[in-house]
């Protein structure tokens, strides 16, 4: 990708072996740009990684293996006192900071019931990493950027709930929508210094957070299930199947390179055609 070699991009959310934050990293790494990737830990997945999968270890080898510098960082973005130490770093080890890509979120779980069930503590887990954090990481990235006077992107990864609402799941609808609103806002504020604010809106991509697709009512894992929920999905994408986490990373690189400099305040639609407004 044009406009990438010699960047520096910080990713969030880039443990998981099949997960958006890995492909994001791999591909930023393979336009030219050095890596911060971060990760809180947190497992989400049921289906168990393959042998030998070490988390960001195992992301910072795939951007080495690519000729490009990594630093892997343990991150909660709900923290603003860790996200500063991380972004400090990042400018020691590779003094300056290009792009952002906002890729962490709350893990699904006990959110994921009727609003009349849902649990304060549930919602506030959501909206603390989902959007807290965004606002967190973003702030810290554009005061780093704009100290350095650079021209830089702030990418967020949304969802096809940025923009449509669905049942038992309000508390992460609430947190996407509001993605947007922030990506506006911010893009306006950063204009002027030539940063950009853009998010991604994916539909159903197949990685590890949504293995809980395959979780039956009394506990157990049926992975037949899993697939079956998922064919569903992409039965009703016009374009007949499921986002993978390259097609989320092509688009992010993108938008992180020069070729996309006049490109800000959008939330794109990444989603085979289901939502076409």
């Amino acid at each position: 990708m044009p406009g990438l070699t010699g960047k520096v991009a910080m990713v969030t959310g880039c443990s998981g072996e099949r997960g958006i934050g890995r492909a994001v990293a791999r591909r930023l790494a393979a336009g030219g740009a050095d890596l911060i990737v971060t990760s809180s830990g947190t497992r989400v997945a049921t289906v168990k990684p393959s042998s030998g999968w070490a988390g960001l270890d195992s992301v910072a080898k795939e951007v080495q293996e690519a000729g490009q510098r990594a630093l892997t960082a343990h991150l909660d973005v709900r923290s603003a006192s860790q996200i500063e130490a991380v972004v400090d770093q990042a400018l020691q080890t590779f003094g300056r900071l290009d792009i952002l890509v906002n890729n962490a979120a709350a893990p699904p779980g006990a959110d994921r019931v009727p609003v009349v069930q849902l649990s304060e503590e549930a919602w506030d887990t959501v909206l603390d990493v989902n959007l807290k954090g965004t606002f967190l990481c973003a702030k810290a990235a554009a005061n780093a950027m704009l100290r350095q006077k650079i021209r830089g992107r702030i990418i967020n990864i949304g969802s096809d709930n940025c923009k449509i609402g669905q049942p038992k799941l309000a508390a992460y609808c609430a947190s996407k929508f509001g993605l947007v609103g922030f990506t506006q806002a911010l893009a306006m504020e950063l204009a002027l210094a030539g940063i950009t604010v853009n998010t991604v809106c994916p539909g159903p991509v197949d990685t590890e957070r949504v293995d809980y697709f395959g979780r039956r009512e009394d506990g157990s894992y049926d992975h037949a299930q899993r697939i079956e929920r998922l064919r569903r999905l992409a039965a009703e994408i016009p374009l007949g199947r499921l986002a993978t986490p390259e097609d989320v990373a092509e688009l992010t690189a993108f938008l992180a390179s020069d070729a996309a400099e006049y490109i800000t305040g959008q939330a794109i639609n990444l989603v085979g055609g289901l939502i076409m407004h």
